[in-house]
């Protein structure tokens, strides 16, 4: 593969799965899908741990890909997250997920045997998969959903010149700016939260996949137009009003607020798999009650 790698810019929402019953609910998918279509986001990041992929069975997880892939519009991209304990079942995941319609794959490292995954053991695990990927490969930090498994500088090093991985989701404060120092002028960075979002910019990040995005595409998305343009009032204030809903719902109440939140604002949340839990009533209402009291209030 010659020549310049592709990038990735601007906001990607990290899907979630709608249940009901412990049923994906297909419809609400759908309806998310359209509804974001219609907003200035890049894409949509599909598996991810928004979408608790872990919680899905391998076929689940293939209907709900190709449910986002045949609704979303043309100017959307779809990142399907494909990271497997194995090298051979991530590399036939990918190759599926390619004949779905995915545009890339994200990969979230290997965690079973945290303690043998060093950088030289990721290297290559990353390394095969870009290899035999048809599409162009992106890498997720997201050590608070792998055991700890945490993609570092060292390991960039080693992977940043291969011509089929082009970028980093980093959803780890700790770890983003030395792994975008690491990457610099090689692969595309991108924020996993929306807390250090438009700071990942200011130091040359391309974009992000903001929790925050589900509930609130389009101000997400406007506050990375507001900083291309160069907006830079604007998007401070944008950002700061940003960064408290993000703290008043993922950040307080992980998932199981994303889609509260969803529900409250039009869009399909429903409740988690079990055995995550769903908020409770009074939960909901302090929810409901934060945000209220935004910019946004619906």
């Amino acid at each position: 593969m010659a020549g310049k790698k592709r990038e990735l810019h601007g906001v990607l929402t990290p899907m979630v799965t709608p249940f009901k019953d412990e049923r994906v609910l297909f419809h609400g998918l759908i309806a998310n899908v359209e509804k974001m279509n219609e907003t200035a986001l890049a894409g949509y990041f599909v598996l991810g741990t928004n979408g608790e992929y872990k919680s899905l069975s391998v076929a689940e997880r293939f209907d709900v890909l190709r449910t986002v892939v045949k609704y979303r519009s043309d100017d959307k991209v779809v990142m399907a997250g494909m990271g497997f304990e194995s090298t051979r079942e991530t590399i036939e995941m990918v190759l599926a997920a390619a004949d779905e319609g995915a545009d890339m794959v994200s990969l979230l490292m290997p965690h079973f045997f945290a303690k043998k995954m060093t950088a030289q053991v990721l290297a290559g695990y990353i390394s095969d998969v870009a290899d035999a990927s048809p599409l162009p490969v992106l890498l997720y930090n997201n050590p608070s959903v792998a055991a700890g498994v945490t993609i570092r500088a060292d390991l960039i090093d080693l992977v940043k010149d291969h011509p089929n991985v082009i970028g980093v989701k980093d959803s780890s404060h700790d770890t983003y700016p030395a792994n975008l120092a690491a990457a610099k002028g090689k692969l595309c960075v991108l924020a996993g939260s929306a807390n250090y979002f438009l700071d990942l910019l200011k130091a040359g990040g391309t974009g992000g996949v903001l929790s925050l995005a589900n509930v609130f595409p389009e101000p997400c998305a406007r506050l990375y137009t507001l900083f291309k343009a160069g907006k830079m009032a604007e998007a401070e204030e944008l950002n700061a009003a940003l960064i408290d809903l993000n703290k008043q719902v993922s950040g307080s109440y992980g998932v199981a607020g994303v889609k509260a939140a969803m529900d409250l604002y039009g869009f399909f949340g429903g409740v988690p798999r079990k055995p995550l839990l769903p908020l409770t009533e009074q939960e909901k209402e302090a929810l409901k009650a934060s945000l209220a009291q935004s910019k946004f209030a619906c």
